[in-house]
């Protein structure tokens, strides 16, 4: 293929907030996005940006200030009507708001004892089965899994047994999510765990241990296209992103339960392209569900930027 028509990052526009952001999210259906994280001055408070974009241009809706600082949110448990943000904060409290009457929470739990790392929604946005829930991963070694119909408990809590070191919780995701009874929490570790929780058995189905994983750079965060699930994108901690498509061959399609496994000889990994956007690391990104290729990123010089991906044919 030609360099002129190889997929690649174009930088549509960027502009600087009055937070340091820890996460960026497009509101579903909509040409708008939060941006959350901590303002500056002792002590730190908690802000949501909310941000709209027409053309690449970047204008401010309004911000929300709140007591305590986020460091992460998803849109995944609401429903495309309400569009509701939950919110994990450094004190490890859990909160759902409605953006357009954001004075008071309409969820709240305190459902950590330390910072809430990660979170993911499901249920929510006409996106697979089941009851509407949150899970949060957090400094404190638990994953737990939320739903707002049930105040303060929550549904399941996975921890490591008495005696066992508790590993900090970096990331967290939802999966398996087709009937109205199966669901999967996958959840990453600070020493390179992976464990695949089965929330029908409550039990551990599959886990792995990545060391410091397959790559030469830091990633701090990866996003799967939408629309296009062989295509995603990697944030570095030298302000750079990365576009990647991966490929699995017929053999791997088509292996057995009997055949042992050997992906490094049946996928791959290939990179389409790289951009860099700042001299401090990118910490959160989010792909546009609504509009293919459409990216926004937040680096921790309290920029964000609005990318896409330019020759979408060549994916």
């Amino acid at each position: 293929m030609s360099s002129s028509l190889q997929p690649r990052l174009v930088s549509l526009s960027h502009r600087k907030v009055p937070l340091t952001p820890f996460g960026c999210l497009w509101i579903p259906c909509s040409n708008r996005f939060v941006c959350l994280g901590t303002g500056s001055g002792p002590p730190s408070k908690g802000i949501i940006g909310v941000y709209s974009t027409t053309s690449g241009e970047i204008r401010d809706v309004h911000t929300i200030e709140k007591p305590r600082a986020f460091r992460c949110g998803t849109f995944g448990a609401t429903s495309l009507q309400q569009r509701h943000l939950a919110t994990g904060d450094f004190e490890g409290n859990l909160h759902v708001w409605n953006l357009e009457a954001p004075e008071a929470p309409l969820y709240s739990a305190k459902a950590h004892r330390e910072i809430i790392n990660c979170i993911d929604g499901v249920g929510g946005l006409g996106i697979g089965q089941g009851a509407p829930e949150i899970v949060t991963g957090s400094r404190d070694g638990t994953v737990k899994v939320w739903d707002s119909r049930q105040k303060d408990l929550p549904v399941a809590n996975m921890e490591p047994a008495a005696g066992i070191n508790r590993r900090d919780c970096w990331t967290v995701a939802f999966g398996h999510a087709c009937t109205p009874w199966d669901r999967c929490v996958c959840a990453g570790y600070d020493n390179g765990d992976i464990k695949l929780f089965d929330l029908r058995n409550m039990e551990v189905r599959w886990e792995t241990n990545v060391k410091s994983g397959p790559y030469k750079f830091t990633a701090w965060t990866v996003r799967h296209l939408p629309q296009n699930g062989n295509i995603f994108i990697t944030s570095g901690g030298a302000g750079c992103l990365h576009l990647w498509k991966h490929s699995e061959s017929s053999a791997l399609l088509n292996k057995t339960d009997q055949e042992p496994e050997d992906r490094d000889s049946a996928s791959a990994s290939r990179l389409l392209s790289t951009i860099s956007l700042s001299s401090q690391p990118i910490g959160s990104l989010d792909w546009n569900a609504d509009k293919q290729g459409l990216c926004i990123a937040a680096s921790f010089d309290r920029r964000v930027h609005i990318l896409i991906i330019a020759n979408q044919q060549g994916l």
